[in-house]
């Protein structure tokens, strides 16, 4: 069986996600067993080599079918949508568009099954909302164009996996929206994600909302017993290994420690805390649930570095490592 392709999304074209797709297929991901496919601008991604000064040459194709997979070489499905001055480091509404097409043009064609998976580089939010694109990142944008009702999202670094029951919404709101059946579907979806990925009977463990998990209603307003413990009881019910809820400020370190594979959050800080001080340039989002294949640098567009060519491609490295291995015919 070939090696499945891969579509990159080149991401804002003023920040770092031109230089760290091109340092890392110019490096280690080129000993991966996939195909690149860039999804971005041409123009932009040779300017990008030529800060990065890797030895990698940009083929403009207009599908798929026309990629040539030569070794030292980018393919790239060609927007032509960046001008050529677009300044580095800068907000700007023209990037914020070329992202949002980037992202919608991989997810036709992963709907279209000529991309096994979705790899995408850093967007900002500020720049999409300008460009008039309202999503609070990737996750709500891709579940909107694959017309998926919920997701979750997934990060992976070194030693660490969490999933969130909640994301991208302020901590009043969190709380409110947590409820028995979230919990249980998020717990449900990090089980089968591991599964997939090979992990027999993965070990899960669940957050309280409140501090030491509420200490027996001595904090909050019993949370845990109305809104998590159900969802919990619900899956183990059917023999998923989960345990909760538990305290927030020891339970990241137990998962470190190996008593853990997935250790489920219920709000965005109290999940992404942990994984980006363990490895904010290794870290890997993934998006599960949806009906393709997605991976993402853990990593924003980080302007005040953009356009030097000092990006770390190593976050990059990590989620092609990571499409490649859950893509149909990944590892092959």
């Amino acid at each position: 069986m070939s090696h499945p392709v891969v579509a990159i999304t080149m991401g804002d074209a003023a920040g770092v996600g031109p230089e760290v797709v091109v340092k890392a297929l110019a490096g280690d991901a080129a000993r991966l067993p996939f195909r690149p496919l860039v999804v971005g601008d041409a123009t932009r991604l040779r300017r990008a080599v030529e800060l990065t000064g890797v030895p990698l040459d940009v083929n403009p194709v207009g599908s798929p079918e026309e990629a040539a997979w030569q070794p030292g070489t980018v393919d790239c499905i060609d927007l032509r949508n960046i001008p050529e001055d677009l300044p580095f480091g800068r907000l700007s509404a023209v990037a914020g568009e070329g992202a949002y097409q980037y992202v919608a043009a991989a997810t036709r064609l992963a709907g279209e099954r000529r991309v096994a998976a979705i790899c995408t580089a850093p967007l900002n939010k500020e720049a999409l909302h300008a460009a008039g694109h309202k999503y609070p990142g990737h996750t709500e944008l891709l579940a909107e164009l694959t017309g998926t009702p919920e997701v979750s999202m997934l990060l992976s670094a070194p030693r660490l996996r969490v999933i969130h029951v909640t994301t991208h919404i302020g901590l009043v709101d969190a709380v409110a929206k947590i409820e028995p059946g979230l919990v249980e579907r998020t717990i449900r979806r990090g089980h089968a994600t591991l599964a997939a990925a090979g992990v027999s009977t993965p070990r899960i463990a669940v957050c309280g909302i409140n501090p030491h998990a509420g200490e027996n209603g001595l904090f909050g307003h019993g949370e845990e017993e109305e809104k998590v413990v159900p969802g919990i009881e619900a899956v183990r019910a059917d023999g998923i290994d989960a345990q909760g809820p538990l305290p927030a400020d020891t339970v990241f370190f137990r998962a470190v420690r190996g008593d853990f594979d997935l250790v489920v959050a219920m709000y965005h800080d109290q999940g992404h805390g942990p994984v980006k001080v363990l490895g904010l340039d290794a870290g890997v989002n993934i998006t599960v649930g949806l009906p393709v294949i997605r991976t993402s640098v853990d990593h924003g567009t980080a302007f005040d570095i953009a356009g030097t060519g000092r990006a770390d491609e190593a976050s990059m490295v990590e989620a092609l490592r990571q499409a490649t291995e859950l893509a149909p015919g990944g590892g092959d």
